[in-house]
C-alpha cells in the first residue's frame, strides 16, 4: 500500500508546478478599441491588431499568463485601475497609449517607456496650412486629454481647436477639407498618411515623450516584471520586429536603448492650472452652451408648431407624414441623429457639389440637430394645447365668417401657445443639458470643457464639478423663473 502511493505522490509533486501556472490569472489590459489605427483597430476578418495589440501578447508570454483585452473609453482608462482586475471592466495595466504625465505617475506605478513618440501636424497638401506657424484661426482636430492637445493649446492658443474620441474620423475631415489640420501622435500620423494620399505633414514633428503602462501602485512585483520584459523586447529586437510591422521603427526607439540603465521615472514638471485659465475657458464653454441653445430651440419651436397644426388641422397627406416625422425623431437617439447631420449626410451633398459640404460644420449639425430632435417634443406639446382648446370656440368663430386658418392663427393658437408654456420651458431648460451630446461632433460646449480639464486636472474633480454644475444652474434657473413670470401674467390678461 506505502509502495504504491509513492510514485503518486511524486507524480503529484511534479504536476505542481503545472497546476500552479494553470492557476495564474490572465493578464487583463485596458484599451479603447475606438482610438484606432495603428494602437488597436479590427482588420477585415473582425480580429482586433495592431502594434499595441501585439505588444500585449507578448508581455502576457513572458509573464506566462494570457492576454484578455479589456474595452473602456480613452480618457477614462485610469479610472478601471481602480477596480479589482476580477470584477467587470477591472484590468491590470493600461496600455493605450498613455504618456508618461506627472498625474498619473503621482497616482499610479509607470513602466518603463516602450515607445518614444512624437506630435505631429497633418493637414492636406493643397490646403492653407503649411505649418504650425498657420494654426492661428484655423480648425484643428485633436484627441482631448493627450499631450498633443495640450501643446496646440498652449503653443497656439488662437487655434480653433476641435476635439474628439475618433482619431480616424479626424483624419477624414481633414481630407474632406471640412477641417483644416489635425494634431496627432506620431504612430497615427504615419498610418493615416498611408491611407490618405492627399494628406501630408506640415512643418516638422515635435518631440514629446513616452508611452508607458500604468498599473496600480500595490502591484509592485507586476511593475518590475513589466519592465524586465519591455527591456528584453528592446534588447533582443522584438519591439523592433512588430514596429517595422507597422513602420513604427526610427532613430527615436534605439534612444529607449540607452535609457535602460538610466532611473526610470524622470523628474517630470506638472501641470500649471491657475484658476483664472480654468474659469475663462469653462466661461468659454458655458457661452457655447448657451449659442447652441438659443440659436435651436426657436427653431425647434416653429418646426414643432408646424408639424403640430398640419397634423390636428390638415388633410391626411399632411398629418400623415408629420405623425410619422414626431414617431421616428422621438424614437432614434439624438446622437445617433447628430452622427447622420455630420458625418453621414455630408458624404451626399459632397456628390452633388464638393464645397457645399463645408456648410456641415460642427456648429451648424448641432444647431440643427438639436431644433429637428426637440421640434417632435414640441410638435406633441402643442398638439397637446390645440386639442386642450374647446371646439365650441372654433365653430363660433367660423359661424361669424371666419375662415379656418384664420381662426386657427387668432383664436386657437394664441390660447394653445399660453397653455404649453410649462412644458416647453423645461424642454429649453432640458435642451441646456442635452448640449453635451454635441461634444460627438466636436463642439467644446460646457461638460465637453469639463471633461478636457479634468483630464489634465485629476486632483481637481471636486472643484471643477461645483463650478460646472453652478454654470449650468446659472443658466437654466433663469429661464425658470422667465416661465413663472410669462404664466402670471398671461393668466391675468
Amino acid at each position: 500500500m506505502v509502495r504504491a502511493t509513492l510514485p503518486l505522490c511524486a507524480l503529484l509533486l511534479l504536476a505542481l508546478p503545472a497546476l500552479a501556472q494553470e492557476k495564474k490569472p490572465p493578464f487583463r489590459w485596458g484599451t479603447d478599441p475606438t482610438g484606432g489605427a495603428p494602437f488597436i483597430y479590427q482588420n477585415a476578418d473582425g480580429q482586433y491588431v495592431g502594434f499595441e495589440v501585439e505588444l500585449a501578447e507578448y508581455l502576457a508570454a513572458k509573464l506566462g499568463r494570457e492576454s484578455v483585452m479589456v474595452d473602456g473609453t480613452w480618457a477614462n482608462l485610469p479610472q478601471q485601475l481602480n477596480k479589482a482586475a476580477d470584477v467587470e471592466k477591472g484590468v491590470d495595466v493600461i496600455l493605450n497609449g498613455y504618456e508618461l504625465r506627472k498625474d498619473l505617475v503621482e497616482q499610479f506605478g509607470v513602466s518603463r517607456a516602450y515607445y518614444a513618440y512624437r506630435v505631429a501636424l497633418v493637414s492636406r497638401k493643397d490646403g492653407g496650412v503649411s505649418g504650425w506657424n498657420d494654426l492661428s484661426g484655423k480648425s484643428v482636430g485633436a484627441l482631448g486629454g493627450t499631450v498633443a492637445h495640450d501643446y496646440v493649446r498652449s503653443h497656439h492658443p488662437d487655434a480653433d481647436i476641435q476635439l474628439s474620441e475618433d482619431v480616424a474620423n479626424v483624419f477624414k475631415l481633414v481630407n474632406d477639407k471640412r477641417m483644416a489640420a489635425t494634431v496627432q501622435d506620431s504612430p497615427a500620423a504615419v498610418h493615416f498618411l498611408k491611407e490618405y494620399p492627399d494628406l501630408t505633414l506640415a512643418g516638422e514633428p515635435v518631440k514629446a515623450g513616452y508611452y508607458v503602462i500604468y498599473f496600480r501602485k500595490a502591484d509592485a512585483e507586476l511593475g518590475a516584471a513589466l519592465d524586465a520584459a519591455i527591456a528584453d523586447g528592446l534588447r533582443d529586437g522584438t519591439f523592433r520586429r512588430i514596429y517595422d510591422k507597422y513602420g513604427l521603427w526610427n532613430a527615436d526607439q534605439e534612444e529607449l536603448i540607452g535609457l535602460l540603465d538610466k532611473p526610470w521615472p524622470p523628474q517630470l514638471e506638472g501641470n500649471k492650472t491657475p484658476w483664472p485659465r480654468l474659469l475663462g475657458e469653462l466661461l468659454r464653454a458655458a457661452w457655447m452652451t448657451v449659442k447652441l441653445s438659443c440659436a435651436s430651440f426657436p427653431l425647434a419651436m416653429l418646426l414643432g408648431l408646424a408639424v403640430a397644426v398640419g397634423r390636428v388641422y390638415g388633410p391626411r397627406w399632411v398629418g400623415v407624414p408629420c405623425g410619422v416625422y414626431v414617431e421616428v425623431i422621438r424614437g432614434t437617439p439624438l446622437l445617433l441623429q447628430l452622427y447622420a447631420l455630420f458625418y453621414m449626410l455630408p458624404v451626399f451633398v459632397q456628390t452633388v457639389s464638393p464645397d457645399l459640404a463645408a456648410w456641415f460644420t460642427p456648429f451648424a449639425c448641432g444647431v440643427l440637430g438639436l431644433a429637428i430632435n426637440y421640434s417632435a417634443y414640441e410638435a406633441e406639446n402643442y398638439r397637446a394645447g390645440l386639442q386642450a382648446i374647446p371646439k365650441g370656440q372654433t365653430e363660433a368663430a367660423l359661424a361669424l365668417g371666419m375662415s379656418k386658418w384664420t381662426v386657427i392663427r387668432r383664436v386657437v393658437l394664441p390660447q394653445a401657445v399660453r397653455i404649453v408654456i410649462p412644458p416647453v420651458t423645461n424642454d429649453f431648460i432640458a435642451l441646456f443639458k442635452d448640449t453635451s451630446v454635441c461634444s460627438a461632433i466636436l463642439i467644446t460646449e460646457l461638460t465637453r470643457k469639463y471633461n478636457e480639464l479634468y483630464n489634465f486636472n485629476r486632483d481637481l474633480i471636486v472643484e471643477l464639478v461645483v463650478i460646472t454644475a453652478g454654470l449650468y444652474l446659472l443658466m437654466s434657473y433663469p429661464l425658470a423663473l422667465v416661465a413663472r413670470w410669462l404664466e402670471k401674467r398671461l393668466s391675468k390678461s
